[in-house]
């Protein structure tokens, strides 16, 4: 009894105190009276589960008011209410969730906040009406970090949207060590190594089922690190040093995509602005720049350039035909 006694104050204080809102030990008997049928807890009692809570970690303020009235508040969970409300909002606009689990997991962060922050929280909450992932996410990273540090390999089956616009999964044995989990453009991925090539494979998570451990692995679960910035999940062909010549109002989206690898210079046109970054080159490279069509040019090495022109002619092909 003595211990539940000490939760119900604990959850009490959580619920309804804050930096601004006290509470005296009256309003806690009254609480423990009406709402657990605790009767006869005397004052000098809940001073000392209050004594309790603090030694045990919890940031219990105390204020002494008029008539050595003391006040209580519990200042901090841990978190700060605005830390609570940005993982809120990071689980409500998370597009991988169902909105059963995001309830349910908006709800175990409510029980940290008072019911004044808990109304501030509700009033934030925009669920993603998105289409409903296919599988359980959650449950999918939980095994594949469990897998990861068995240092075991790793079987699953994997999805991909047939011409039915329907996700078919299929089997295959897989002789792959996972290394880790990266989170890259709102998708969960994969990483693994071949472990008799050791070639790297990537999957994305939520396109996964039936994720089982296999048998312990023979190579270490080292990934190389990236000589440059990439632009995707897959391994480039190489890495080059390229000059991009781009429209001014471009710049803060390509440094912030590029980093450390990235630095701009002046270009002779006023609008315009020269960025040199190191960069993995694949097809990807040339179809992420292509989204941004005559607002950006590739300079150089002459090689690439020469490479972006033929993918242009090949894209210019298909609208020279007549669909009728």
């Amino acid at each position: 009894m003595e211990h539940e006694r000490i939760l119900h104050i604990l959850d009490y204080l959580t619920r309804f105190t804050n930096e601004k809102k006290e509470v005296t030990v009256r309003d806690i008997q009254a609480h423990l009276s009406a709402q657990y049928a605790l009767h006869d807890v005397s004052a000098l009692t809940i001073r000392r589960d209050i004594d309790r809570l603090i030694a045990s970690g919890y940031d219990v303020s105390i204020r002494h008011g008029a008539h050595n009235t003391a006040y209580y508040s519990l200042t901090t969970n841990g978190f700060t209410f605005n830390e609570i409300r940005f993982l809120v909002d990071s689980v409500s606009i998370n597009r991988f969730l169902t909105d059963k689990q995001k309830k349910t997991l908006i709800r175990k962060f409510e029980v940290l906040c008072s019911e004044e922050e808990v109304r501030q929280l509700v009033s934030r909450i925009m669920l993603n009406s998105r289409t409903a992932p296919q599988t359980d996410l959650l449950d999918n990273l939980e095994k594949v970090h469990r897998i990861i540090a068995e240092k075991r390999k790793i079987q699953f089956d994997y999805g991909k949207y047939d011409t039915n616009g329907q996700i078919s999964y299929y089997h295959k044995t897989r002789n792959l060590m996972p290394c880790t989990v990266i989170y890259f453009n709102e998708r969960f991925y994969l990483r693994c190594i071949d472990d008799e090539t050791g070639n790297l494979r990537t999957y994305r998570v939520d396109r996964m089922k039936h994720i089982t451990a296999g048998e312990k692995g023979k190579r270490k679960q080292i990934l190389p690190k990236p000589e440059g910035a990439v632009l995707d999940m897959f391994d480039p062909e190489g890495y080059e040093r390229v000059v991009l010549r781009v429209k001014r109002f471009l710049l803060d989206d390509l440094m912030e995509q590029f980093g450390a690898f990235a630095d701009a210079h002046p270009d002779p046109q006023p609008d315009w602005v020269q960025v040199h970054v190191r960069v993995g080159i694949c097809k990807s490279f040339f179809r992420w720049l292509m989204k941004y069509g005559a607002d950006a040019e590739l300079l150089q090495p002459e090689s690439l350039r020469e490479r972006m022109k033929q993918y242009l002619l090949e894209t210019l092909a298909h609208y020279k035909t007549n669909t009728n």
